[in-house]
């Protein structure tokens, strides 16, 4: 397991997502185009998300647009600037290969990476898998709110 660059205490200073809506727990590495975080919530039995006991697949496309907020935060910090927000206007190309994540004993590895960037929105490509098997893949287009 690799070592964090950012632990959830320094890692939810970078974006709105609070308390148990903050679904990320470790940023491994990042550079100008991409990140990749880690995530230990899904086995969490009071999970924010979670129906009944079970949080669906569908779920993982929250975990992706975390992590690609999380870019956002720690592009604009780099430039010493906050980052603008954004609204998820868009997901397209989505495909799971499981139907839920809270049974997963394994951490999820998710990674985002940004394939557009304008003063308009962002466009980025997101994967999150555990333990060696890619749980589901993405975009998702976001829109500049602020």
């Amino acid at each position: 397991m690799s070592a964090a660059l950012l632990d959830r205490a320094a890692l939810s200073a970078l974006i709105p997502h609070q308390g148990t809506m903050c679904l990320l727990d470790a940023v491994l590495s990042w550079d100008q185009q991409a990140i990749h975080c880690r995530a230990i919530s899904h086995r969490d039995p009071q999970h924010p998300l979670a129906a009944d006991g079970r949080l669906a697949a569908l779920h993982l496309i929250e975990y992706g647009a975390q992590a690609m907020a999380l870019h956002g935060g720690l592009l604009a910090r780099a430039a010493g600037a906050s980052a603008a927000p954004g609204v998820l206007a868009l997901v397209r190309e989505v495909s799971f290969t499981v139907d839920r994540i809270d049974d997963l004993a394994d951490d999820l590895d998710l990674h985002a990476r940004r394939l557009l960037a304008s003063s308009g929105g962002w466009l980025y490509e997101f994967s999150a898998s555990a333990g060696g098997k890619l749980l589901a893949q993405g975009r998702v287009a976001v829109i500049n709110a602020g």
